[in-house]
């Protein structure tokens, strides 16, 4: 293959995460705007997607994206390393949903190599949100300003 036909190398890769289980960090430089993956899976109901078995010791850990059709994507299902990017109170990436449904991770701000990505999940749950509901999404990020949970 020659040089210039060559497939550029992933920006990034999945390693041990010091804020939660695995997490997807940096290979190179990733410019402010860049489209990073695609956070790939299963699109389901919520509540199909809710029938699913828990992940083993953590059942608030899901890798449920909604999307605005009100479908989800479950990445359980299917899925990419996407999945494995955490949550930060002061995240250096975000996601967007294009014309077609589909979720993509962009960089809000230049991300030298090393970094792990991550973006604010902002989830939200039904029912009251009470001390249970705020320490079974309790936040890890280490952020100067973390809001201390992973929900909105």
């Amino acid at each position: 293959m020659a040089p210039s036909a060559r497939k550029p190398a992933r920006a990034w890769r999945v390693l041990s995460s010091p804020i939660h289980g695995r997490g997807v960090f940096a290979t190179r430089t990733i410019r402010k705007g860049e489209t990073v993956i695609e956070y790939r899976g299963r699109r389901t109901t919520w509540e199909d997607a809710s029938g699913q078995p828990e992940s083993g010791d953590d059942p608030h850990h899901t890798f449920l994206f909604s999307l605005d059709d009100g479908r989800v994507i479950d990445a359980a299902v299917r899925g990419n390393s996407a999945r494995w990017i955490n949550h930060s109170c002061a995240p250096n990436c975000e996601a967007y949903e294009d014309e077609r449904g589909r979720v993509f991770i962009a960089a809000r701000r230049t991300i030298r190599a090393g970094e792990e990505l991550a973006y604010d999940y902002r989830l939200s749950i039904d029912g009251r949100v009470g001390p249970r509901m705020r320490k079974a999404y309790a936040c890890r990020c280490g952020a100067r300003r973390c809001r201390g949970t992973m929900l909105a």
